[in-house]
This record gives structure tokens, C-alpha cells and sequence, in this order.
């Protein structure tokens, strides 16, 4: 690794206020700097009531199914749930215990911050762990903690990421102890068991650091106490599928690096994707990137394009890489800075967590607003949903899944869940094999008609929960409207013969 670049070095004598903000940053400041910042990324879901990740609702209806069912008749008339090991299982094991002490739903937020808050602290650790200071490389990184991965809601590999930054910064600190191989062998089982994703990410942390420092036979080695999840992804009960790039390969490659600072202000994450890049680029040229963490970035970012996007049952597997690979990349920043420009360049991290924090209380709002529908619907019902999303727009639309909370509140039969035989553990025993994600949501663009009169998952059902920027051009028909408000409606569909 070169020797890192300090300005100092060059910078004219100065005194008073000039000396101190153009001096090296002490090693105390940047660390409290990176602490404080790190609690600021859990500030999101302590301003929303209902967290606005967009698979949110339907990972707390599979929770509640997976709790709740045993004494449920609604949901053993509803659901199957197979319980098995797998490489998934980060939240779902965690919400157990949690549930147990302050409910699901309160359990559900606490899960939601530490993801955020866990992430940053191994942010904060990894940098520490390397050069026992905080510098923008780990202040620039924080900027990925709300990543789309987790706006979307992946929850189990949030945990994982977090997970194996914590773990990578053990190895880090346990250099030359013989007794590091067996100790990360249980960690890389516990790894995989969040999700398979965040082992693969420790995986890589681990090789790329060794392969900087000893390049040959021996850094492929190195992680041999992570390997243990093999035997299970050869020879256990994994996913089924084979792994899938999806239709229009390298249209979807370039739209997930296009979006790989997606939130909700279409210019602020072009900006602030060009500006980490330019960062990324011209620490390359300057030979500025510390190689114990530059090789795995350059491994992820590059494997972000040849792996798959379905692979082990799990969509995105490529984009996870990438938001992972910039992540790693800006740790991997090896620049001493003066004082003034440690303390400036949290202002991206800043100004990004200002606009999540403000599309999560004004979602969480609207969520309840839309939650006033369920007093409508009995207790048991079989409901099909269906949640327009505007296209056109660039931000997520977090309601995607709101019918998730249906479940929660009156037990009913939904259309919103992921319960894809083979992949889920939650199965549906009625409304058909299509009767599940994405067959709740309706893409639309402005101008186009919004007709349900022959919507499939509505066929069987006895209600319909409508989300959308306006009404149905057409209802099914028979349908009676029973409850009306800016955005939603409900309606009891007309029985069909056959019907039970």
C-alpha cells in the first residue's frame, strides 16, 4: 500500500483558527465524528411509525404467520409454513425473542434501526480496525448505509453486510492468532445464516485483504474457516431455480448501476453517485486506494456484472453487489486530510439521510392515513390488493407491500406476500398459484387506463383493497364500494357460483 498523501506535509505555516482547521484531525475526533454520524442513520425510524422500506409489510405478515399461527384458525385455514434452516434467516430468527418482549410490530422497528445503526458501527470498525482512525473513506461509506437494498427492505442481508463488516474487522484484529481459524468458523456459519449474500461479501473481504498482502496459493487459502456453508449450498435443501439473468441482461445491468443511489430526489442521487465515482477514480490514478480493501471492492463491483441476477432463490443478487462493492470502495479511500475537510465531507451523508428522514415521515403518515381501510374488511376475509405504482416517478413506492399489514390486523388471506414454492417458507393454501407478489402491484404511467373489470387475483376473493393515484376506470363486475378516500378504496366483490 503507499503511504498515505497527508496536505499538511506542503501547506504554509499558519496560526489561530487557520493552524487548527488546516492540522491533522486527532485520532479521538474522527472516531467520535464516525460514532455520532453512525447513530444519525437509524434517525428514519425513529421519525416513522411505520418503517417505509418497501418489502416491510410482507416480511412482518410472514413473521406473524410464523409466530402466530399455531393458535390461528384464519391462518391455518390460509397459510402453510414450512420451517427450514437456510441462508436467509437474519431477521426472521431475531424477531423471535423480540416479539416476545414488545410485540411484533415494535420488534419489526427495532429490527429496522439496528440494520442501519449495525452497519454504520462496522463501517466505523472496519476503518479502525485498519489504520486506528476515521477518516472520509469511512464518512464517504456511510452514504451506502441506506443503500436501495435497504430502502427496499432486505433485511436479512442488511444484517449479514453488517455482520460481515463486524467480522472482518475481527480478522483484522486477530492477526497472528492460531486460535482465528476456529473461532471464524461458527462465524461463518452464523454469516450465512442471515443471509448468503453477507457471506459471500466476508468471504471476499477476507481474500482480498490476505491477497494484498501475500499474493499467491496462500490468500486463496486464507478463508478456508468460512467454508463450512458449502456442504449446505452442494448437498442441502437450497432454492429452487437455477440461476437467472432475467430478460434484457445488460438493460437491467445499466439500470441497477444508474441506480445504485436510488431514494427519492432523481438529481441529488445522480449527484451523489458521479461524486463517489469521481472520488473512486481519481484515488485510482493517485494511487490513493489501500489494497487490503481495493481488491474485494474491485471483485464485487465487477462480479455485480457477471453473476447472476436470481441466484440461491434470491432477485437482486447483482445489485447487492454493487451497493456492497461502493461501500467497500470508499473504505478502501486511503487520504489523511486537514481538519476542515474531515468535517466537510459528511455533508453528503448528511444531506441524503435529510431527504430519507423526510420521506419516511411524510410515508409513515400516509401509511396510516391508507390503514384506515382495514376497518372495513372482517375479520378472516380473502382480499385481493392491488397498489398502483407511477412508473414514470423515480423514487420507491414504500406501499407496495401495505398489504402485509392486513394480515396483522385482521387476519385475512392477501395477494402480498413472497410465497413462491420451493424459495419461501410461507405458502398460501387458497387463491391460486399466482395469488402472491408481484400480483399485488400494478405498473402505470400517467394517461393509461386503470381497468379491473377482469383483474385475475380479485377471481374467488371476496374483497378488493385498491391503492392508487386515482380510481379504477373500472371495477369487477358486482362490485360495491364500502369505503372511499383519497387514495384507496375498499369493495365487496360479488360471489361467483362455485365459490366457497
Amino acid at each position: 500500500m503507499p503511504a498515505e498523501l497527508t496536505f499538511a506535509q506542503s501547506a504554509p505555516r499558519r496560526t489561530g483558527l487557520a493552524a487548527w482547521l488546516g492540522a491533522r484531525p486527532t485520532a479521538r475526533e474522527g472516531l467520535l465524528l464516525g460514532l455520532a454520524l453512525a447513530l444519525l442513520t437509524c434517525l428514519p425510524v425513529l421519525v416513522a411509525k411505520y418503517p417505509q422500506m418497501v418489502d416491510y409489510p410482507a416480511h412482518l405478515a410472514r413473521y406473524y404467520v410464523m409466530l402466530e399461527r399455531g393458535d390461528n384458525g384464519f391462518l391455518q385455514r390460509y397459510y402453510e409454513f414450512d420451517w427450514k434452516w437456510s441462508g436467509n434467516l437474519g431477521a426472521d430468527l431475531l424477531v423471535q425473542p423480540l416479539s416476545a418482549l414488545f410485540g411484533l410490530e415494535t420488534a419489526g422497528r427495532i429490527i429496522a434501526g439496528l440494520v442501519p445503526l449495525l452497519t454504520a458501527l462496522g463501517i466505523v470498525a472496519v476503518e479502525w480496525s485498519l489504520r486506528r482512525r476515521i477518516g472520509i473513506g469511512a464518512l464517504l461509506a456511510l452514504c451506502f448505509v441506506w443503500s436501495p437494498g435497504l430502502i427496499l427492505g432486505f433485511l436479512n442481508f442488511g444484517l449479514a453486510q453488517a455482520a460481515a463488516l463486524f467480522a472482518f474487522a475481527a480478522w483484522v484484529r486477530l492477526e497472528g492468532k492460531a486460535w482465528r481459524p476456529l473461532l471464524f468458523m461458527p462465524v461463518g456459519v452464523a454469516v450465512w445464516i442471515m443471509h448468503v449474500s453477507g457471506w459471500g461479501m466476508l468471504g471476499i473481504l477476507v481474500f482480498g485483504y490476505e491477497w494484498s498482502r501475500h499474493k499467491g496459493l496462500s490468500a486463496f487459502l486464507a478463508p478456508w474457516p468460512l467454508f463450512l456453508p458449502f456442504a449446505s449450498l452442494v448437498m442441502g435443501d437450497n432454492p429452487s431455480g437455477l440461476p437467472s439473468y432475467g430478460p434484457n441482461m445488460w438493460v437491467f445491468k445499466w439500470a441497477i448501476w444508474k441506480q445504485a443511489m436510488r431514494d427519492g430526489i432523481v438529481w441529488l442521487d445522480h449527484a451523489s453517485l458521479m461524486l463517489v465515482g469521481a472520488a473512486l477514480f481519481c484515488s485510482l490514478l493517485l494511487r490513493r486506494i489501500d489494497g487490503r480493501l481495493g481488491w474485494a471492492a474491485a471483485i464485487l463491483l465487477i462480479g455485480s456484472i457477471a453473476i447472476p441476477r436470481h441466484i440461491f432463490g434470491g432477485d437482486l443478487a447483482d445489485a447487492r453487489m454493487i451497493y456492497s462493492g461502493l461501500l467497500v470502495g470508499c473504505l478502501a479511500l486511503s487520504w489523511q486530510v486537514p481538519r476542515w475537510l474531515l468535517w466537510l465531507a459528511p455533508a453528503l451523508f448528511l444531506a441524503r439521510i435529510s431527504v430519507t428522514t423526510e420521506n419516511w415521515q411524510r410515508g409513515s403518515a400516509e401509511t396510516e392515513r391508507l390503514l384506515a381501510a382495514l376497518d372495513h374488511l372482517p375479520q378472516g376475509a380473502r382480499v385481493a390488493n392491488l397498489v398502483v405504482t407511477n412508473s414514470a416517478v423515480w423514487g420507491y413506492n414504500t406501499q407496495e407491500h401495505i398489504g402485509g399489514y392486513a394480515v396483522l390486523h385482521r387476519n385475512v388471506l392477501i395477494n402480498a406476500h413472497f410465497a413462491v414454492p420451493g424459495i419461501h417458507m410461507i405458502r398460501l393454501k387458497e387463491g391460486g398459484p399466482n395469488f402472491r407478489d408481484p400480483s399485488q402491484r400494478l405498473l402505470w404511467r400517467p394517461g393509461r387506463p386503470i381497468d379491473l373489470a377482469n383483474w385475475g387475483p380479485a377471481k374467488g376473493t371476496d374483497w378488493l383493497w385498491y391503492i392508487g393515484p386515482r380510481e379504477p376506470d373500472a371495477l369487477p363486475a358486482g362490485a360495491v364500494v364500502v369505503y372511499r378516500a383519497p387514495g384507496t378504496l375498499v369493495a365487496r366483490l360479488a360471489k361467483v357460483p362455485g365459490d366457497s
